[in-house]
């Protein structure tokens, strides 16, 4: 098995009680449940493919890319 890449992270106490009562609901820790939402993130960061106009881009109205000459 590979060695897990281990990180601080400074997070907002109020995020941090959030984030416990969601994992709690879900039964997981609160590690698990940020690992869980960053790989869901990714996912979908993945799903839209390479339609976005560029990396550096934000979407236009309705997630549309925006036009390089905006």
């Amino acid at each position: 098995m590979t060695a897990r890449k281990q990180f601080l992270l400074r997070i907002d106490p109020e995020l941090w009680a959030d984030l416990e009562s969601w994992a709690a609901e879900e039964l997981r820790s609160v590690n698990g449940q940020i690992e869980y939402l960053l790989r869901e993130a990714m996912r979908m960061r993945k799903g839209r493919g390479s339609s976005r106009a560029s990396a550096g881009s934000p979407p236009g109205p309705a997630g549309e890319p925006r036009a390089s000459g905006e």
